[in-house]
């Protein structure tokens, strides 16, 4: 790996580690309570009592990033996992499948990749409504389509592999080989893709939330915290900034953790 490419890892890693502090135990990191309200104090620009200033309820900034921290990242953690267990059951099964199952799931999956995530995922909530549980559930369902694609791939490959054949020439049972030595292959590929697919489903619950369609105020939620600061940004730009920026760099730093590691396992420098 190049220095560049090493340094820039690190800095990834270190990235994610501070926001998983965050998201475990924001009380360490916080410096106010993120729902208290000021009405005096509202619209301060960042300063050394408020860090990252405060919203038009006098609520700390800093504070509510902070504990919006654990609700975003969580929510991306929560469908990315979903999404990669549900890909490896479907895409594994259209792997052993005879043609007729295989062809009917993955022409179903086709239709569904044929939309962009974003737009499905508002499908979804168009039809189960708005709220945090709904956001996680139509951002699962929009990520599904590319695990399950993959895990056919890696199943139809593995399952001819020479390891493989030898044990089931050794009289293995076929359930008994599939999850020995198919199974754990599939997951590694699909664990790689995750990495990248994490920052994606932020990036995509946030986007709802900015809608209105995800968690109501006054939850610290960076979304929802952009779609409140939007309409005072000539005169509060640190409400929707700062949110923003946490975004944008819990994106790009699951993203560059993701590429290396997709660059490692397809055996090509980092």
């Amino acid at each position: 790996m190049r220095r560049a490419s090493a340094v820039l890892l690190w800095c990834a890693v270190a990235v994610l580690a501070v926001l998983a502090f965050a998201a475990l135990f924001p009380g360490v990191l916080a410096t106010h309570d993120p729902l208290q309200t000021d009405v005096r104090a509202a619209l301060q620009p960042p300063g050394a009592e408020h860090l990252f200033g405060t919203d038009q309820s006098g609520r700390d900034v800093y504070s509510r990033v902070v504990f919006g921290a654990g609700r975003s990242i969580g929510i991306g953690l929560l469908a990315t996992a979903i999404a990669l267990a549900a890909g490896l059951l479907v895409g594994a099964l259209a792997g052993v499948a005879p043609r007729p199952v295989d062809t009917t799931l993955m022409r179903v999956n086709d239709v569904l990749s044929a939309f962009p995530e974003f737009l499905v995922a508002l499908v979804v909530i168009a039809v189960l409504g708005p709220g945090p549980v709904n956001v996680a559930i139509a951002v699962t369902l929009a990520a599904v389509p590319v695990y399950v694609r993959l895990a056919r791939v890696q199943t139809r490959v593995l399952r001819r592999a020479e390891h493989v054949e030898a044990a089931r020439i050794l009289g293995v049972p076929p359930v008994t080989a599939f999850l020995r030595h198919v199974a754990p292959g599939v997951l590694g590929s699909l664990s790689v893709l995750a990495t990248i697919g994490i920052g994606s489903s932020i990036l995509a619950a946030a986007g709802l939330s900015f809608l209105g369609l995800g968690p109501s105020e006054p939850t610290p939620e960076w979304g929802l915290m952009l779609a409140g600061g939007r309409n005072v940004l000539g005169q509060a730009w640190w409400i929707a900034v700062f949110p923003g920026i946490a975004i944008t760099v819990t994106v790009i730093a699951a993203t560059v953790v993701g590429r290396v590691l997709r660059a490692r396992a397809e055996g090509r420098p980092a």
